[in-house]
């Protein structure tokens, strides 16, 4: 070997174990957070029943049950048996919409009859509307080899004083219910209502004009979608700024034309933002579940806040969360949130 070629293999072994040494040396490369979300969806059967025709809403069902399948992830959907009724009389078809969720892989839960308000009826009527709320559930999951097991609160208003919500717990545990907790909270139902009259014309004189295109719906999907991110990451930061970590997060979206039309892209942005979608049960076993609900007033926030409230935190430690813009509400007709 001529003595150029010595010098070059001498040089390009040198450089080999000096970039090996400098691998070695570096620091190792951090592991992606760990971020976790377990989905749940409220008002099952659907929505607006039983304020409209079966007929009327099974497209935006299917639809529903497609992305769900289309998703694979975990998915819990909470049911009001008084939507599977009209007139009184129990309507086999929409009975069947809850076996699609069964056979979609879901899981179901109680979420009362009547959708009831337990600060409004009261702990007795609610009791007695929560076992009303599983006369069809109970045997439709024993068929499967299943019982209900997660209870969630209609509006999620758990309770004006601490009696109220330690006796609720006691009758959900003597019949094999754990209460569902919400840690991502939302107002996705202002959008579902815009999304749905963006074809009617609105009787206000500043609202009047042509009815509303398939352009506007557009944009209240991806705006939705956005905006949901923007929860996402909202209530990241609050874990992390009560608890020091990211919690396994449960997230509530309800049974709608609107999340028919965007569950998949839902799922695509949270993924996209690092989050494994989990079980309940699995979000559940993170010990933070276990602190005490402190919170008695008159709305349903986020288990997160009423921790928060629990712990006195000032006001400031709640700034901050998105809001629906006043263009969503006004075709939502609403005022406020």
């Amino acid at each position: 070997m001529r003595p150029t070629a010595v010098l070059r293999c001498l040089l390009a072994c040198t450089l080999l174990s000096l970039s090996a040494l400098a691998a070695a040396q570096a620091p190792a490369k951090a592991p992606p957070p760990d971020r976790r979300i377990a989905l749940t969806v409220d008002d099952l059967p659907w929505v607006q029943l039983p304020a409209v025709p079966t007929a009327s809403i099974l497209g935006d069902h299917r639809r529903l049950i497609a992305a769900i399948r289309a998703a694979h992830a975990p998915v819990v959907g909470f049911v009001n048996e008084g939507k599977l009724e009209a007139d009184g009389k129990l309507q086999p078809e929409r009975v069947a919409m809850l076996r699609d969720w069964l056979d979609a892989g879901a899981e179901l839960g109680n979420h009362t009859y009547s959708h009831a308000d337990l600060h409004a009826v009261g702990l007795s009527a609610y009791e007695d509307d929560i076992l009303r709320g599983e006369r069809q559930l109970r045997p439709l999951l024993q068929a499967r080899g299943q019982t209900p097991r997660w209870f969630r609160h209609p509006y999620l208003r758990a309770g004006r004083d601490p009696q109220t919500k330690t006796d609720l717990a006691r009758f959900l545990g003597e019949h094999g219910y754990r209460i569902a907790p919400v840690t991502v909270d939302n107002s996705d139902w202002i959008w579902a209502a815009a999304y749905l009259r963006t074809g009617e014309p609105h009787p206000a004189k500043r609202h009047r004009g042509k009815p509303h295109t398939d352009a506007l719906k557009a944009r209240l999907r991806r705006d939705y979608v956005k905006y949901m991110g923007r929860k996402l990451d909202y209530y990241e930061q609050q874990s992390q700024a009560l608890l020091g970590y990211r919690l396994p997060l449960i997230w509530l979206i309800h049974a709608n034309a609107l999340n028919a039309d965007t569950y998949g892209e839902l799922i695509a942005m949270a993924r996209k933002r690092g989050y494994r979608f989990i079980g309940l049960d699995e979000a559940m076993r993170d010990p933070a579940y276990e602190r005490a609900d402190a919170y008695t007033g008159p709305a349903g926030p986020s288990w997160l806040h009423r921790w928060a409230i629990g712990e006195k935190k000032p006001a400031s430690f709640f700034a901050g969360e998105p809001t629906v813009p006043e263009w969503v509400l006004n075709l939502a007709r609403l005022d406020s949130e």
